[in-house]
Parts: C-alpha cells; structure tokens; sequence
C-alpha cells in the first residue's frame, strides 16, 4: 500500500510541476512577444513550419497545425499576397500545389526572432542576479532534456 501512495504522490508532483512549467513558460513567451511587438499569429507559426520542415501543401499544412483546411486557405492567401510564400506544383500530386517560405518571408521569421531574442537579452539583464544567471543556465539544460 505504501509504494502505492508514493507512486500516486510522484505523479501528482509531475503533473503540478507540469502545470507550472506549462503555465510559466506559456506567460513568459507571450510577455516577450509582446513586448518585442512579435505576437503570435497564424502566419508566423505556418511561416516558421514552412521554414522547419519545408515545402507542404495547404492540407499537410492545415494538419500539422491542427487547423481546419478552409481557414489554412485563408492564411495562404494571406501569406501569398504578401511575398511570403510562394506555390510550385506538386511532383507527387497534380491537384495540388507546394508552398514554400520565400526569401522575403526569410527575413520576417528572422526579423521578429532577432526582435524576441533581444527582448529576452534586455528582460536578463534589467532583472537577473548574476546568481539567476547561473540558475538560468541549469534550467535550460533541464528543459532541454525535455525535449
């Protein structure tokens, strides 16, 4: 019975703690994409996956971004008519078409990431102790065992 109630109290903390970090991590992008003038939107998040993974077809796309295909049109679009994007036939399906980042919509991901980054730079600087620095740096090395 005893190993029983550890094992329930080591999941209870994972998922207090997965709360936390959820929660924490989630207040701290959205502050810095803020503040940076960098928020979260549809485009950024297709852009950046175009970027990732490479060219996709507005399906693939709407899949991996768990959105609905008529509204993955619509960012499309949106991206296309800015110079985001561009379309190329798809070799392994006629019906459809290939999109990809183009080099314009390049310097925007990099632009808003050098924007973000910075903002993060100025938030250590203004509020960190050399102490939460070196705190900083284990986090990140937890974090990345995360993933």
């Amino acid at each position: 019975m005893a190993r029983e109630e550890a094992d329930t109290k080591e999941d209870i903390d994972a998922l207090a703690l997965a709360e936390q970090l959820r929660a924490a991590l989630g207040k701290f992008i959205r502050s810095i994409k803020a503040e940076a003038n960098t928020p979260t939107t549809s485009q950024s998040e297709t852009l950046s996956l175009l970027e990732r993974v490479g060219p996709l077809s507005v399906a693939e796309l709407a899949e991996r971004r768990n959105v609905r295909h008529q509204s993955m049109r619509l960012v499309v679009g949106q991206l296309e008519a800015e110079g985001l994007i561009n379309k190329s036939p798809n070799p392994a399906d006629g019906r459809s078409q290939l999109l990809s980042i183009t080099e314009c919509g390049q310097q925007r991901l990099s632009r808003s990431r050098d924007a973000r980054t910075s903002q993060i730079a100025k938030v250590i600087t203004e509020r960190l102790s050399d102490e939460d620095r070196r705190t900083l740096i284990a986090a990140i090395v937890v974090i990345d065992r995360l993933c």
